[in-house]
């Protein structure tokens, strides 16, 4: 096994010289990628505009609405975020009562 050492003196130390392939294995190990765009659903999915909107609800609608999205995203099931079932949830209002096309 390799002597350790701490961070910084792995990066001062010139030899042996560092694989970059090896390197991003080792930091995301297993995890998505942050730079790469075949791993990541944003890449594929139209970036819509959001403004932020404040607002007060009734605290059993709240608690509920944070469970099912913390269920929701253990399970990995879309939509997940509070915003994304939000939206969800008013778009057939804003439809029926003409808002929206």
């Amino acid at each position: 096994m390799a002597e350790r050492r701490s961070l910084v003196e792995g990066i001062d130390t010139p030899e042996p010289p560092l694989d970059p392939v090896k390197a991003r294995e080792f930091i995301y190990a297993g995890k998505a990628r942050g730079g790469d765009s075949a791993a990541s659903p944003l890449a594929t999915t139209p970036t819509i505009p959001r403004s932020p909107l404040s607002t007060r609800i009734r605290a059993d609608y709240s608690k509920a609405l944070k469970r099912a999205s913390l269920d929701r995203q253990l399970k990995g099931v879309e939509p997940s975020t509070l915003c994304d079932i939000l939206e969800q949830a008013i778009e057939p209002w804003l439809k029926a009562n003409g808002y929206l096309p």
